[in-house]
């Protein structure tokens, strides 16, 4: 197998097993990409030590990451675009420039797929696929990317030009990137979120991080609900849903209080021990004083909350 073959034939499998979500969570660990399947005996990577990764044997660059708290100012320009930096501040001192641009230079010309991989934490990524290279700034040294398709995470219903709307490139890109920037806003904060609680729910202690969400104490779409840690709770499923529905909350002095609704019901071992047996307790708080719970945020939503009970 020649390598155009070999490079398409390795994309394509990429895409499908981005595509099945039941192989990974919407975030995935740097390990897990590292080595993400196996194609013909070899261990496929989808990600290398440089921000743009060409596998052996390639043709193209497979995929491009930002690193979190790296060295480049990649960022998304507006809903449409993505502005992704060259490798290397200025050209190499002999001249020529580095191979991995000129690979992105490439998948440029011929329009060839690639994968994004934004850092939301330290490891751990958040994918867009497929992305294309629209647009080359050799002068400010800034690569300009779009997407097409963002496949539903899990849970979700297909993008809309799926199911009937007008197959429009334009109307695709927009709605595409701009769904990609919402939902990276969002899996940073739960990834920031569950790392200050050491991926504990605040109320019931679980540990299973696939089962804990970033719960907002004030809600995102109000002047105070902001994406910042201490507007966050790490909680369970079970207790982010009761939280939301003012069947429990925290009070500025961090401890819960169940509504009394709920504390006169007798319904079997859940209820007394996943609600009642939890009033009046402290919830575990994240190590730093820094990403504690902000207590005026916890003031306004129990005062909510006890207007609901």
């Amino acid at each position: 197998m020649d390598k155009r073959d070999w490079d398409a034939r390795l994309r394509r499998e990429t895409l499908a097993w981005l595509r099945e979500p039941s192989r990974y969570e919407a975030v995935i660990d740097r390990n897990r990409l590292e080595k993400a399947f196996t194609l013909e005996g070899r261990t496929v990577s989808l990600m290398g030590p440089k921000g743009i990764f060409t596998p052996k044997d390639c043709l193209y660059p497979l995929s491009v990451t930002t690193v979190w708290k790296g060295p480049y100012s990649d960022h998304f320009a507006d809903e449409d675009r993505l502005l992704y930096s060259y490798r290397g501040a200025a050209l190499p001192a002999d001249g020529r420039e580095y191979p991995d641009n000129l690979g992105l230079r490439r998948a440029m010309t011929d329009r060839i797929p690639l994968v994004y991989f934004c850092a939301v934490a330290r490891g751990r990524y958040y994918p867009a696929w497929p992305v294309y290279i629209v647009a080359d700034d050799p002068q400010r040294r800034i690569f300009t990317l779009v997407t097409d398709f963002v496949t539903a995470l899990p849970g979700e219903g297909n993008p809309p030009w799926m199911l009937g709307e007008p197959d429009d490139p334009e109307i695709r890109r927009r709605w595409s990137l701009a769904t990609v920037r919402v939902r990276y806003h969002q899996q940073a904060f739960r990834e920031r979120v569950i790392e200050a609680y050491r991926s504990h729910c605040a109320m019931c202690r679980l540990r299973e991080r696939s089962l804990l969400d970033a719960a907002h104490i004030i809600g995102d779409a109000e002047p105070a609900g902001t994406a910042a840690v201490t507007n966050g709770l790490a909680l369970c499923k079970i207790h982010h849903a009761a939280f939301d529905q003012h069947l429990l909350a925290v009070r500025p002095d961090y401890r819960i209080e169940v509504s009394p609704r709920i504390l006169t019901e007798t319904d079997g071992p859940m209820l007394e021990i996943g609600f009642q047996a939890l009033h009046g307790t402290t919830i575990w708080l994240p190590g730093r004083a820094r990403d504690r719970p902000s207590r005026e945020r916890l003031e306004e939503r129990w005062q909510r909350f006890r207007e609901a009970s």
